[in-house]
């Protein structure tokens, strides 16, 4: 029997090759302690903004009416300051103030979830339209076979 050698200009077939598929957390005691993981995200994102720590604490300041400064921000990211937590009252203005969605995403992923912004908006919908109509085609065509007799 001859062995076929896989093609590399072949599609794969296995979906989650092709798309990150996402599924429901099925947590465990403890597995939903994100502090080290939430304060590198953080500090990330400020890395990669175009405004400095005193800009970004300035913006969200400003969104949120609570001085915010940059020594806070940095407590926030500090893994030594484990008593300093991020509060969720400010994830909006953070991401605001740092241009990203780093923080809905990351809140998204922990539940088995994906967030879409801007026209992923529109392709998903247009996904979800034409499947609907893929379904209606197929109850049409059952339907034209079928006859009722009664």
């Amino acid at each position: 029997m001859k062995k076929t050698v896989p093609d590399s200009m072949q599609l794969s077939l296995d979906l989650d090759a092709i798309i990150e598929i996402t599924r429901p957390v099925n947590p465990t005691p403890a597995s939903m302690d994100y502090s080290q993981e939430l304060r590198h995200m953080l500090s990330g994102a400020l890395k990669e903004c175009v405004d400095d720590r005193f800009t970004v604490a300035a913006k969200m300041s400003s969104l949120t009416g609570h001085e915010i400064s940059k020594s806070t921000l940095d407590s926030w990211c500090a893994e030594s300051r484990e008593g300093w937590r991020f509060p969720l009252e400010y994830a909006t203005a953070f991401e605001v103030a740092v241009g990203t969605y780093c923080l809905t995403e990351f809140m998204a992923r922990k539940r088995g979830c994906r967030v879409y912004v801007g026209d992923e908006v529109r392709q998903a919908e247009m996904g979800r339209i034409e499947a609907q109509i893929g379904e209606l085609a197929a109850k049409l065509k059952a339907l034209k076979k079928s006859r009722i007799t009664g």
